[in-house]
């Protein structure tokens, strides 16, 4: 099948979005509602939240590499501010961000 468009570019600051799915996802609750930026596009694949019940051969979707800020993501975090960690998530747990603070 065809691979949707990417969405976002490098630098584009982005919010992940708290889905309430069931079952197997690869997005880590510590990032749902927090904010970060997308680093790199790292292509189109198939939904591993799709493939993990058998079900292959679904549209391509875009991977991105988002930076956070270790501070954001960890309440009692105490080390050096510009820490930040960096995760592959996928377009469709993505939403543009608007009036956040700071980004990495």
């Amino acid at each position: 099948m065809s691979a949707e468009p990417a969405r976002y570019a490098c630098g584009a600051p982005v919010r992940i979005r708290d889905l309430d799915k069931p079952g197997h996802v690869r997005t880590p609750f510590y990032v749902r509602n927090k904010t970060g930026v997308i680093e790199q596009v790292c292509g189109d694949f198939e939904n591993p939240e799709e493939r993990a019940y058998g079900r292959v051969g679904g549209a391509r979707i875009p991977l991105y590499r988002v930076r956070f800020l270790q501070r954001d993501l960890w309440e009692d975090y105490a080390g050096p501010p510009q820490d930040t960690l960096v995760i592959e998530i996928y377009s469709h747990w993505l939403q543009p961000a608007s009036g956040t603070g700071d980004v990495p």
